[in-house]
């Protein structure tokens, strides 16, 4: 959401935002509603400030035993037209609510231009792929040839896009889920949060969810929502809320299920764990002062790093494009790991600083300790790490030519001190 103050003092310069976005004009139809509004809500406050002078004067007629009633009927004409009144007003205001909540964040002067993926800017590498005297498999063949990762039965259970994972491969990802919120929590400062997996609208439109994402969503018939990512549970953990500018930064990480119906995404990833219906996340939310999150968010990056420096994955930083952020975001980190059975690098995070955007659709400010007022916080995510890719990653990443799987050394503990995945336990 936007300020709208700030869209009447520079109309161009949110005309430029979005033209970022590949959208066209929107300040003329913004201040068109805005102007309608703003016109109905004088005329209704005008309307009642007479009503409140006639009222003034009835209590002297009758005070001097005059007659009153030109003067009531005065009073009734007003009171209607003042409802009428406050009812444009009203809904002029929704209008525009409804079409402020629209439009997408816009990009920070830092974010280079670009329609799509092409003109993203990989900003720094980490490790190398590994060198296989064999052909390496993709995580489906290993998985199946393994004897623990099952799309025929989930398909008979659920349809496409769900997997079902037995013994050491179930194991894994409960051991990576484990492995990720300790490292976030023990080292690097997070609170670790159980939150609700399901949510009302208005905590999905708090994070930009709803109303233009409600397709990619799976709704229950009670009218909640399921959530996409843990990031709407912890992000509205602060909403309508007025924080001590002291307790500043808040951080948060979340190890849950992610329910995505994948609308959009129609023959995208259609093989495999890559894009399922159902996923697992350690998810990684921080509420900002807004003079910090630049800093905030280069942190965060470097936190989703460091899980992938500890199972020694070779990944890349890339900075998003303009036209490749997701829509609340103003500026967009991704981590892309290689993955030898696809030969390329695929996202397997996403850390995003989305500036006030956020923070202004759930009413989330914070009160400075010099100064009056309050101001609004500044809300970052990122994925510290996407569970399933991750398991994605190991299996292809230190895949042995008989088709047993290293164990990385980090995660050993949480195996029982296993090094090696072979389909036996």
């Amino acid at each position: 959401m936007f300020d709208l103050k700030w869209i009447r003092d520079n109309p161009d310069a949110f005309d430029r935002g979005l033209a970022r976005r590949g959208l066209p004009p929107q300040s003329p139809a913004v201040l068109s509603l805005d102007k309608a509004w703003r016109e109905a809500q004088t005329e209704a406050e005008r309307l009642q400030a007479e009503r409140n002078r006639l009222s003034k004067e009835i209590g002297a007629a009758k005070a001097k035993g005059q007659d009153t009633s030109q003067i009531l009927a005065q009073v009734v004409a007003g009171k209607d037209r003042q409802a009428a009144m406050e009812a444009v007003a009203a809904e002029r205001s929704r209008e525009l609510e409804e079409l402020l909540a629209g439009f997408p964040n816009i990009p920070g002067d830092d974010v280079p231009d670009g329609e799509d993926a092409s003109k993203n800017q990989v900003v720094r590498a980490h490790g190398a792929p590994p060198r296989f005297d064999f052909a390496p498999k993709d995580h489906v063949a290993l998985g199946e040839a393994l004897g623990m990762m099952d799309f025929v039965r989930a398909g008979k259970l659920s349809g496409a896009r769900f997997t079902v994972l037995r013994g050491e491969l179930a194991r894994l990802e409960r051991a990576l889920g484990q492995f990720m919120i300790d490292i976030h929590t023990r080292e690097f400062g997070y609170t670790e949060v159980s939150p609700p997996l399901l949510v009302r609208d208005e905590a999905a439109y708090g994070t930009a969810s709803l109303p233009k994402f409600a397709d990619d969503l799976f709704r229950t018939t009670t009218g909640l929502w399921l959530i996409p990512t843990a990031e709407v549970s912890l992000t509205n953990l602060v909403a309508d809320e007025i924080l001590d500018e002291t307790v500043l930064p808040l951080r948060f990480t979340a190890w849950t299920p992610c329910f995505r119906s994948e609308a959009g995404a129609a023959g995208k990833d259609t093989r495999g764990m890559i894009r399922q219906h159902q996923f697992y996340k350690v998810e990684l939310v921080s509420i900002s002062h807004p003079d910090r999150s630049v800093e905030e968010h280069e942190r965060m990056t470097a936190c989703a790093e460091a899980i992938l420096q500890r199972l020694g994955l070779a990944y890349r930083v890339v900075l998003l494009c303009s036209g490749d952020m997701g829509f609340a975001s103003r500026k967009t980190y991704d981590l892309e790991v290689w993955l030898p059975g696809q030969d390329a690098y695929r996202e397997i995070s996403s850390c995003s600083n989305c500036g006030d955007f956020q923070a202004r659709r759930m009413k989330a400010r914070f009160r400075p300790k010099e100064g009056k007022g309050t101001r609004f916080v500044h809300t970052l995510n990122g994925s510290g790490l996407a569970v399933g890719r991750t398991m994605i990653a190991l299996l292809e990443n230190y895949q042995r030519g008989n088709g047993t799987i290293t164990v990385p050394e980090a995660l050993r503990p949480y195996l029982g001190g296993n090094d090696v995945i072979n389909g036996n336990a």
